[in-house]
């Protein structure tokens, strides 16, 4: 089923794509043509005739109506009986055809224009099987001079038959609107006004249904703050976001001078009785008394507009000093380097360290390391700078399935060499030399401990984070290469400090000589293969890699003495040894089972194994688009169902990316979070010139990069996401986003 509705969808867009050929081809009529309509209005409606032509019709859910006017409120349109169509596009649906008349309420207020500027909304097919995609329509239709008297006396008609309605004529009594949502307004300050409505039990009120206005010279209002909301379903508007018990809107307002003076408000508002009930929108106004300002009163600081991370990393390094630039970001190196993309570095060094040999110094070690770091901090300041310049992505270019496999094979054959089945040297007389120069200090392994911190770095540290995106964007977009590569060689310096400690550490705790050594050197080559494997997870499928943690694990088990007997007279040390060995050959055998029958988490080995049925974590569904066109189709699609929407940059080689699917996006409160936004994913593993060209209309270096859209398919830049987020702030986090008012 999933390959057919992939392949539905894709028919879909490639019929979009091609509408005007086809439209040409067929002589299909261009929409205005297909769907046209008179508007008028009267003293409460507004009324739409519409003739659709023969052969076409309208989805009755796609029709939206949207007041331009901000003193005007439309309310629930009201709609004829259609018919019940079904199509493999969009399902069972209710269709009309032919001539038919919506009629849409409206509420204007107290000062409101003669004209109301209004978007109609709507989508339709022709039976030949094409279907057009969401059409938006501006149009204005004239309204009558008493316009906002009769609607003050409709809505009153309306809630008097809405509420005999609801109680179908028997004595179940509703609250009058009035008395439901009880209204009061009085300034908090001298710069903040304070709306209040107390709601009685059993009651609730719609967020999205206030609207605040003034015909007011002195006194101007802001955007309202609004307090924490709770989501529900209705059969009347959906989900949405609503409030009970009691809601208070912060309104800041800009004032002509301090002097104190009155101003008029109007608000219109909606709500519903739990039984049932819902009334009409309503309007109010009311007398506000504005207090004098005096010099030490300021407004009340709401706080900026949001800014992601990333973009107010890229200010820190454009604006301040060069020397606290460099220490912010040597602390985000710091941070970055417990991660799960930097930790495999540590096993390589630790590796390198332990293949010198039982006698090497802590300055040998330390020297290593630090050469380690340097090529590592170097190459990546370097490589980065460079494909930022003409950007481009490091990662995604070194994460080539023929480059992970040749590193996952050149580890292998550095642990196979821990094992002690050969010695990696160079020649005897490259090595003659080498030492004459060099005092007998090897100063090829020097060479070769930078290049593989060089290569290592961009290899193995496969993930994006604010602070690298941060200094990536100043180089690519402000050209500024001296502050945002000097950023980049701080936040690699930070990196590797945890890498240079340790290594050093090692050539301090090693065991100088003895078969000691080589038991470490065999731990290191185990640490060496599991580098490999983690390298091969983005490239293999899940349960191949499974079978390979399994295959990993009984080599640790056996390499630690769990299948022989512990002689009589050895240490405790011995059965601690022992022990963990059996742990390890234990937890083989359930990555084994878990393999074999279907698993691919080596965390859990037995999640999603047929051994105990289908997994209990909802799976996410996310559409998949490859082009900027396939976008804005899904943008337009999320648009007419007035839904917001989430776009997922994805890759198979991203480790923070499978974290994200794992562990973020199932969880409870962010799928609940989610409920009203349409999930969208652009996997660019690929990183082909169509995924390129996506990356590039929002400027983005690599995955994992989240951007949220509202219901009018406009980003909301201040809401990215960079990186691997924890599902709690992730949640929080969707449901700031999504609330946004831009």
């Amino acid at each position: 089923m999933d390959g057919l509705t992939t392949m539905y969808k894709t028919i879909f867009v490639v019929l979009i794509t091609m509408l005007p050929v086809l439209v040409q081809a067929q002589d299909v009529l261009h929409p205005e043509k297909a769907y046209t309509y008179e508007i008028s209005a009267d003293a409460g409606d507004i009324i739409l005739d519409w003739h659709i032509e023969d052969g076409y019709y309208l989805y009755r859910d796609k029709y939206g109506f949207e007041s331009l006017t901000a003193e005007i409120v439309l309310g629930q349109p009201i709609f004829p009986k259609g018919e019940i169509h079904s199509d493999e596009f969009f399902g069972e649906q209710e269709i009309y055809r032919g001539d038919i008349r919506i009629i849409v309420p409206y509420t204007a207020f107290a000062g409101a224009p003669a004209d109301l500027n209004i978007n109609l909304k709507l989508q339709g097919c022709a039976d030949i099987g094409l279907c057009y995609p969401p059409q938006t329509w501006p149009t204005t239709v004239a309204l009558p001079e008493n316009a906002p008297d009769k609607a003050t006396g409709l809505l009153q008609e309306l809630n008097r038959a809405a509420a005999v309605g609801a109680s179908g004529g028997h004595d179940q009594q509703f609250l009058p609107v009035d008395d439901a949502f009880v209204f009061r307004a009085m300034m908090d300050d001298a710069y903040t006004l304070r709306a209040t409505w107390v709601i009685a039990d059993g009651y609730y009120m719609y967020k999205d249904k206030f609207v605040f206005g003034t015909n007011s010279d002195t006194v101007q209002l802001g955007a309202p703050r609004f307090p924490e909301s709770q989501t529900k379903t209705d059969e009347y508007f959906g989900e949405s976001e609503i409030f009970y018990r009691q809601v208070d809107v912060l309104i800041p307002i800009s004032r002509s001078g301090p002097r104190a003076g009155v101003f008029d408000l109007d608000v219109a508002f909606q709500g519903c009785a739990e039984d049932g009930i819902c009334y009409p929108p309503t309007q109010r106004s009311v007398s506000v008394s504005v207090p004098a300002a005096s010099a030490d009163d300021q407004p009340r600081d709401f706080g900026p507009a949001p800014v992601s991370e990333q973009d107010r990393l890229s200010s820190l390094i454009t604006n301040a000093g060069l020397l606290a630039v460099m220490a912010t970001f040597f602390g985000f190196g710091l941070l970055l380097a417990f991660t799960p993309c930097v930790l495999p570095m540590i096993p390589i060094l630790s590796g390198i360290i332990a293949g010198q040999g039982e006698n090497i110094s802590t300055g040998r070690a330390f020297a290593l390391s630090l050469t380690y770091v340097l090529g590592m901090a170097m190459t990546y300041t370097v490589a980065g700078a460079a494909f930022a310049a003409v950007g481009s992505q490091a990662q995604s270019f070194f994460q080539q399935p023929w480059i992970i496999i040749s590193f996952s094979l050149l580890f292998v054959v550095l642990a196979l060499s821990m094992f002690g089945l050969y010695e990696l040297q160079m020649p005897s007389a490259l090595q003659s030399r080498l030492a004459d120069a060099s005092n007998k200090q090897k100063t090829g392994t020097f060479v070769g401990t930078a290049i593989m911190g060089a290569l290592s770095a961009l290899v193995v540290t496969a993930c994006v984070a604010p602070p690298l995106v941060a200094a990536l964007a100043v180089i690519g977009q402000s050209g500024d290469v001296v502050r945002g590569s000097a950023a980049l060689f701080a936040l690699s310096i930070g990196m590797g400090t945890p890498l240079l400690i340790i290594g050093t550490s090692a050539g301090r705790l090693l065991p100088k000589a003895g078969a000691w050594m080589d038991k470490v050197k065999g731990l290191f080559g185990v640490m060496l293969l599991g580098v490999s494997i983690w390298m091969l997870d983005r490239i293999l499928p899940g349960t191949v890699i499974l079978f390979m943690w399994a295959g990993l694990a009984f080599i640790a088990g056996v390499y630690l003495h769990a299948l022989e007997p512990v002689p009589d007279g050895s240490p405790g040390l011995r059965y601690v040894v022992k022990a963990i060995g059996l742990l390890a050959l234990a937890y083989g055998l359930l990555m084994l089972v878990g393999a074999a029958t279907g698993g691919d988490d080596p965390l859990r080995p037995l999640h999603g194994s047929s051994l105990i049925g289908e997994s209990a974590v909802q799976e996410v569904e996310f559409i998949r688009i490859k082009s900027v066109a396939d976008l804005d189709a899904e943008l337009a699609k999320a648009s007419a169902q007035n839904k917001t929407a989430l776009l997922d940059f994805y890759a198979d080689w991203c480790v923070s990316c499978k974290e994200m699917e794992k562990y973020s996006f199932p969880d409870p409160a962010v799928q609940a979070a989610l409920t009203n936004t349409v999930l969208v994913q652009a996997d660019v593993t690929a990183n082909d010139d169509i995924d390129q060209a996506l990356l590039k209309k929002f400027g983005i270096f690599g995955p994992p990069s989240i951007i949220f859209f509202d219901s009018s398919g406009n980003e909301l830049k201040g809401f990215r996401i960079v990186g691997f987020v924890d599902p709690g702030e992730f949640a929080a986090h969707i449901e700031r986003a999504v609330s946004f008012k831009q």
